[in-house]
């Protein structure tokens, strides 16, 4: 008869050799993910270097058609957006230009709302978008609008509904109140 102690050890063995081999299939899974991350962020450079590139190369073709070279004043060169941009703050003589598509899109679709409506919710702006309504797309709407909203182009009401943003107010004494962010002191 083997003894009790004889039989807790030998499956404390089976277990110990089975805690080896997923830590060494954790070890390669980590190692095989890191490398795919690595490509991944080498992707994303090239796609945004490429958007850069063939930005300027179309700068660069409209220069060289002028036949006549004029003083041309200095004008800031501006960059196309490109899906996976920064939201820009808005400012004054901004437009929905300025935004990356998917960006574009939610302000475009909250702006041909109904007048004076109350604004629509994430999942409204979901399917208006054609996207799946499951809460991981309608998450990913709420958070664009929300940085968005942060961002003066659109307004969001406490119970969560986004709306076109205020006109800037030009009366003296109202500068730096856009859609009522700011107000301060």
């Amino acid at each position: 008869m083997t003894s009790v102690m004889g039989l807790l050890e030998e499956r404390e063995a089976v277990a110990r050799v089975r805690v080896e081999e997923l830590q060494a299939e954790a070890d390669r899974i980590l190692s095989e993910l890191a490398a795919a991350e690595g490509l991944l962020e080498r992707r994303v450079i090239a796609r945004i270097e490429l958007a850069e590139a063939l930005a300027a190369r179309g700068e660069a073709a409209d220069a060289t058609v002028q036949e006549a070279p004029e003083p041309v004043p200095v004008i800031e060169a501006v960059k196309v957006p490109v899906a996976g941009s920064i939201v820009p703050r808005f400012g004054e003589g901004m437009t929905v230009q300025a935004l990356a598509p998917e960006y574009r899109r939610i302000v475009e679709l909250v702006e041909s709302g109904p007048e004076g409506g109350e604004g629509a919710m994430a999942k409204e702006i979901a399917s208006g978008l054609g996207l799946e309504l499951v809460p991981a797309k309608i998450e990913g709407v709420r958070s664009r609008a929300r940085r968005l909203a942060e961002r003066g182009w659109l307004a969001v009401s406490p119970a969560g509904r986004f709306t076109p943003r205020q006109p800037t107010v030009t009366a003296p004494g109202a500068v730096g109140k856009p859609g009522g962010r700011g107000a301060g002191s």
